[in-house]
């Protein structure tokens, strides 16, 4: 009985090991890392006005689940356009915090860092309401999922919630609402200004479930 519980312990904590998930300190990503509790978390500064919040956020969750954190840093700022840049958005943008080809870029990214460290698949917390725009749609995540999965270290990208809005996902993932608060939703800013569609995605949600 012994050998067999060491042998499950060993093979979790083999999986766990094997797992990363791309953690921006949002409340979709903080309850996706909460369900799925993979032993890897990576966060990314690309040059988003709000990128010492959202590493902040993502370190005190990834501490709290005995998560290993990483932090990649790499100035895209001068590509991209929005709220989340503090500039006005181009012509094609579909809203306001939309910043080009960043989903693409931000998986890639932690690819890079997952084949280093022999990870074989790498969370990512889309949800429904991502839909807004191309690059956070089920039908973008399954053709980036083949791209990636093609190429050297076969990773594989998953994401759990696509079909969930961060209400569902908050509730399946049982996350205590307390670490809510944790959570950095701003887009503009390392204070929440209240005013962006992350802040008021937010609140929205706290008082959809009862927090208000």
């Amino acid at each position: 009985m012994i050998l067999q519980l060491l042998f499950i312990n060993y093979t979790g904590n083999l999986q766990r090991n094997n797992e990363a998930i791309l953690l921006s300190g949002g409340m979709d990503s903080i309850a996706l890392a909460y369900w799925k509790k993979p032993g890897h978390s990576i966060t990314i500064d690309y040059g988003q006005k709000a990128a010492k919040a959202e590493i902040n956020s993502a370190r005190q969750l990834s501490k709290e689940l005995d998560i290993q954190h990483h932090v990649i840093k790499v100035d895209c700022s001068t590509l991209g356009s929005g709220d989340m840049n503090g500039t006005d958005s181009i012509s094609i943008a579909p809203i306001t915090e939309w910043w080009p080809y960043r989903n693409q870029l931000l998986v890639t990214l932690a690819c890079m860092k997952c084949v280093n460290l022999g990870i074989k698949k790498l969370f990512v917390g889309s949800v429904s309401t991502d839909s807004a725009h191309k690059d956070g749609t089920k039908f973008f995540y399954n053709y980036l999922a083949d791209l990636i999965q093609y190429q050297e270290g076969a990773i594989k990208i998953s994401c759990p919630a696509i079909e969930m809005s961060t209400k569902e996902l908050i509730e399946k993932s049982g996350l205590p609402k307390s670490m809510l608060f944790w959570a950095h939703s701003c887009h503009t800013s390392n204070e929440p200004c209240m005013n962006c569609n992350g802040c008021k995605k937010y609140l929205y949600t706290l008082q959809s479930l009862g927090l208000d």
